[in-house]
């Protein structure tokens, strides 16, 4: 027994003495000795995979969705101009090149038939489109159709095993959500900035005709315009579409497109390759206390609903055959509340051409209702940006 007892301690001490050796020259293998008897796994994760990623890093959304982002150059060609035909233009000013660029932009791939979103003004006036995968192919762009007011535009384009981008739910989209912008600004290439939305809804800052604007401080340039704004799932939110600048760089108060409104547009053009919106001929401004005075409306909080006053209306138009008179405030339309001008338009725009609709307004004596046929807004060339 002593025997086994010294041969015990023998060990114990050698043990000891190596443990003391690990413990003051390698620490670490101590350390992982312990998480491996914790059960801790001790394989390294690959390089580039998401294990390795810091905590709150966006990687994942932006490469799931920058595929699906394309880079759009346009060109227009001098026979375009008719300048160009002249013998005196071309002998002042010399032969000028067959194409000259026009402009920067970007797109979002929306469907795998080849559907692109965009915005007008990056194809406006363009003789060809050229549309960049971010995986380097090219191809020629067909104009499906656009639509000026809201300053979207449908482009096509014929390749196999396109990336699409997942649309998501505006509605679920709220202030202080984190966003990504992703785009060619400046032509630098496929860029990802990323930010919170600053406000949903904006509207009246005389961009489009039919604004409800998602706000974001992304960063978005020149370039980014028809660029996709992503939320942290990587589905696509909006078009960015402008920004507000005093030196034509970004300054954290950028503008993109809802994808409600997107979707929208998009099926009208795939059916009629224009966007139809009702009309009803009127001039509509905000009531004011001073408007009220002069129409010898009551004040508001003393009767008076709000609404929009109207301050003209065309001869012959939808609302002068309804009997709409200037100095009536529109208070519904089709039982829809009207708080604002940006609000008649759009529900005014909702109507269906032909088809009847019942109106509310405000006169002197009080609420009436009126039944009016809407007309088909009238097309618009060009929108003032």
């Amino acid at each position: 027994m002593k025997r086994y007892w010294l041969l015990f301690s023998q060990w114990v001490t050698v043990l000891v003495a190596i443990w003391f050796v690990v413990a003051t020259l390698q620490p670490e293998w101590l350390r992982s000795a312990k998480r491996s008897a914790d059960g801790m796994t001790l394989l390294q994760a690959p390089v580039g995979s998401d294990l390795n990623r810091p905590a709150g890093s966006l990687s994942a959304p932006a490469r799931q969705a920058s595929p699906a982002v394309v880079s759009i150059n346009t060109s227009k060609s001098n026979s375009s101009r008719p300048q160009s035909q002249d013998p005196w233009f071309r002998f002042f000013q010399g032969e000028q090149d067959e194409q000259n660029p026009a402009g920067l932009g970007s797109g979002v791939i929306v469907s795998p038939e080849g559907h692109i979103l965009t915005n007008n003004h990056v194809i406006e006036d363009a003789d060809d489109i050229e549309v960049v995968l971010a995986d380097g192919r090219k191809a020629v762009a067909k104009v499906i159709g656009t639509d000026p007011e809201t300053d979207l535009a449908l482009l096509k384009i014929t390749l196999d095993k396109l990336p699409v981008i997942v649309l998501g739910q505006t509605q679920n989209l709220q202030v202080g959500d984190v966003v990504l912008a992703i785009g060619n600004p400046f032509g630098v290439g496929q860029t990802v900035t990323s930010g919170i939305v600053s406000a949903l809804g904006r509207s009246q800052l005389g961009i489009n005709t039919f604004e409800n604007f998602i706000q974001t401080d992304a960063a978005i340039n020149p370039g980014n315009s028809g660029g996709a704004l992503i939320d942290v799932n990587g589905h696509l939110m909006g078009i960015n579409t402008a920004i507000y600048s005093r030196s034509g760089g970004n300054m954290g108060i950028g503008f993109a497109i809802p994808i409600s409104t997107a979707q929208q547009v998009m099926q009208d053009l795939l059916q009629n390759g224009k966007v139809i919106r009702g009309w009803i001929g009127v001039e509509p401004q905000e009531l004011s206390a001073e408007l009220a005075q002069t129409f010898q409306l009551p004040a508001a909080g003393q009767g008076l609903p709000s609404g929009v006053v109207i301050t003209g209306v065309l001869k012959n138009g939808p609302a002068a055959s309804a009997g709409i008179r200037p100095g009536d405030v529109i208070v519904k339309v089709a039982g829809q509340p009207v708080r604002n001008v940006a609000e008649l338009l759009t529900q005014v725009a909702s109507l269906k051409p032909g088809t009847p609709a019942e109106l509310n307004i405000w006169r002197r004596q009080g609420e009436v209702n009126l039944r009016l046929t809407p007309a088909e807004r009238p097309a618009v060339n060009k929108q003032r940006r």
